[in-house]
């Protein structure tokens, strides 16, 4: 019964609506930056807030195929707005940290080869790329069954964004480690259970 309530809803909530909601933090947080609004170092909590929005919208996206699969909630429709805006966050992200943060060009080169959580995070970036210029029905039609197989490059870009923020916390810190639970936990609920017949007559 709440599946269905939820799934009715759904229905009437139009795509272009997540694409609002979720860019609608991006001026929030930079008018909070230029007013004081996030505390004495902006610069560095504005590339904390925009990376845990994009490492959120990827845990909505993972959880979308588990919610159907076990909970009978559709939610589908959704999640190429969640992957895209995931992306452009990561995007603004990345801007604020070369533009406002290191600025110079060999430093963000030397940071990208020699900073651990650098280069995974920018790993996890460079492995959107290829997501977010095939979301869209016109690469979905050319690529046929390899489309599925290229996007589940977007399982390695969760586990890598929340390893960036494991590596980037400095200390024993809860927070990055619930990220990483949450999406092993989405990963593993996506691994098809096999038949018992079919179980049992492989372990004979």
């Amino acid at each position: 019964m709440i599946a269905a309530r939820i799934n009715a809803l759904a229905r009437r909530v139009p795509t272009a609506a997540i694409y609002i909601l979720c860019a609608l933090p991006v001026p929030v947080l930079f008018y909070m930056g230029a007013t004081g609004g996030l505390g004495p170092e902006p610069i560095k909590a504005l590339e904390q807030e925009l990376g845990k929005i994009a490492l959120q919208l990827l845990v909505a996206g993972l959880a979308i195929t588990p919610l159907r699969r076990h909970a009978g909630i559709n939610l589908l429709r959704f999640r190429r707005a969640l992957g895209l805006m995931a992306f452009f966050h990561v995007v603004v992200h990345l801007l604020v940290w070369a533009v406002l943060d290191v600025q110079i060009v060999a430093q963000i080169w030397a940071d990208i080869l020699k900073r651990p959580y650098v280069t995974v995070g920018m790993a996890a970036f460079v492995l959107m790329i290829p997501l977010a210029l095939t979301s869209n029905d016109r690469a979905l039609r050319r690529l046929g069954p390899r489309w599925r197989v290229l996007h589940r490059l977007t399982y390695g870009v969760a586990v890598l964004g929340a390893i960036h923020f494991l590596w980037l916390t400095k200390g024993f810190q809860i927070e990055p480690l619930a990220y990483l639970a949450a999406i092993l936990g989405l990963l593993a609920l996506r691994i098809r259970r096999l038949p018992m017949k079919k179980a049992v007559g492989q372990g004979s």
